[in-house]
């Protein structure tokens, strides 16, 4: 199995010290100049701990099944210069799948386990999880699968190319509930910019999300960007629509709306598709009486 290269074909020089990488930006402190990310990241980072077996597990698969990141400033960034060579890293020329935040992996291995044809990317922070991950693919000698411990949007800035990916799947992203932490979330326009760079045309964008706040805010952000068109547009409105439901439940906040007031109108929710196992966090959603909502966009022609 070939690694990861670390730089991009035509970028051999490192970075000057006045310069700062995309995603980043210099802040004045009182103990001085800092360099921090400019944006929402992929993740809350959580305690590392793994078992003694899974730490050994992970460190005999470095450099293979998981990938080598050239790092710039923080411990999960991904440096400029990197580069995924897909077809020599996954040594075979299939769709290239990316899933953001994959927590125990459970998306990234029912995936790639329905599609050995294809390529599957999970990329995530929490190593536990990858390691959850990388422990299922040995066992089952799953060989399509690769995984990076780092910040998805440098991930997808920095180490994949343009027109690279087949689809992009978030699942179950953290909502930031509180209307202060709204800016924190990862589904906004400029992710969206990053995703429709790493998309071929006609390339998916797959979200679901437990919380009808987030799932609004998401289905707003993808309508209003150009480079998007939802794949099922008016799909369960009014009505049929979870949004509806959940409103009028309050299911979010306790805070149930009048029915006149949470009609969702637009609709445009998605199927469940084939391969999204129901996870461990999914099935406690449910349990606690939240809806699922899924969305699927679809990168249009450029």
């Amino acid at each position: 199995m070939t690694p990861a290269k670390h730089h991009r074909p035509d970028d051999a020089n490192h970075l000057a010290n006045d310069e700062v990488p995309s995603g980043y930006q210099k802040v004045e402190t009182p103990q001085g100049v800092k360099i921090v990310r400019e944006g929402p990241v992929s993740f809350v980072r959580r305690e590392l701990a793994m078992s003694p077996n899974r730490q050994k597990l992970w460190e005999e698969h470095q450099g293979t099944t998981v990938l080598p990141v050239a790092r710039s400033f923080a411990d999960t960034s991904v440096a400029p210069e990197s580069y995924l060579d897909v077809a020599s890293v996954w040594g075979q020329d299939g769709p290239l799948i990316v899933d953001v935040g994959v927590g125990h992996g459970e998306s990234t291995f029912a995936g790639a386990q329905a599609h050995p044809e294809a390529n599957f990317l999970a990329v995530e922070v929490y190593r536990p999880g990858l390691a959850k991950l990388l422990d299922r693919v040995v066992t089952e000698d799953v060989i399509n699968v690769r995984m990076v411990e780092a910040n998805a949007p440098e991930v997808l800035d920095h180490m994949l190319p343009a027109a690279s990916a087949q689809e992009v799947w978030v699942f179950f992203s953290d909502p930031w509930q509180k209307n202060r932490y709204h800016k924190r979330r990862l589904i906004q326009p400029k992710f969206l910019d990053r995703v429709a760079r790493v998309l071929v045309d006609g390339g998916l964008l797959r979200l679901a999300t437990d919380w009808s706040h987030y799932a609004a805010h998401m289905r707003d952000v993808a309508e209003a960007h150009v480079e998007f068109e939802n794949l099922y547009p008016g799909r369960l409105a009014g009505n049929e629509s979870p949004l509806t439901a959940a409103r009028v439940q309050g299911t979010d906040d306790d805070n149930p709306m009048p029915e006149a007031q949470a009609l969702d109108t637009l609709g445009g929710w998605a199927p469940r598709f084939d391969t999204r196992p129901v996870t461990s966090f999914e099935a406690k959603a449910q349990r606690a009486g939240r809806y699922i909502f899924d969305l699927t966009y679809r990168r249009v022609d450029r």
